[in-house]
């Protein structure tokens, strides 16, 4: 049997998955939540599960999906698939920078979640057809690759952030936040944080 964990925070996201696990003859979701901020003491505290399916962001001030499966696997926890509605460059690659197992959209088939799930279980690697696309286009056409920190950066930065209020959401030094900004800037080949926010837009890295 395969023990699932779901974790989203749409409520009615976590009951349809359930729904769709439960069907199975082979599955059995064992808990779920609403946040990674509860996911991960549940599985310090002895939770198992054969499969993580984990959502890529939580809303504004959260643990993102790929900062707990960064955590999930450096404390060698069970596979982890991500499953969400972000299919940007940087949103694929932070996730497997941080050690997905696999990266699926929501609005991926049942069948090809089932069967994502199951690969999951048995540590292959699922990327679904549409990320695929996007890993192989980019590996054509190489650009540039910002680490996971410097995407939170660069993100918090888009939505408007200043730099404190980026220092203070990802509880790093003002020091530390302006000096993620200058690799940044010198990564994209900008001088600005405007243009660093439009370039990596143009670049696929940001939505």
């Amino acid at each position: 049997m395969i023990d699932v964990i779901i974790t989203d925070d749409h409520p009615v996201v976590r009951a349809g998955l359930r729904a769709l696990v439960e069907a199975q003859g082979d599955m059995h979701v064992t808990a779920d939540f609403g946040s990674a901020e509860e996911l991960l003491p549940h599985l310090r505290g002895g939770g198992h599960a054969s499969v993580l399916l984990l959502d890529l962001r939580f809303g504004d001030g959260r643990m993102s999906g790929a900062q707990a499966t960064g955590e999930i696997v450096r404390a060698g926890g069970p596979p982890v698939l991500i499953l969400t509605t972000y299919d940007t460059d940087g949103d694929i690659l932070s996730a497997v920078e941080a050690g997905a197992t696999g990266y699926l959209l929501k609005d991926s088939p049942t069948d090809e979640l089932m069967a994502a799930i199951r690969a999951a279980a048995a540590g292959e690697v699922t990327l679904g057809p549409t990320v695929q696309r996007r890993l192989l286009g980019r590996m054509r056409r190489p650009g540039v690759s910002l680490s996971l920190r410097e995407l939170e950066v660069l993100r918090l930065v888009a939505d408007g952030a200043s730099n404190d209020e980026v220092a203070e959401r990802l509880v790093l030094s003002r020091a530390t936040v302006k000096t993620h900004l200058a690799h940044i800037y010198d990564k994209l080949g900008v001088g600005s944080r405007t243009e660093a926010v439009a370039v990596a837009r143009r670049q696929g890295l940001l939505d």
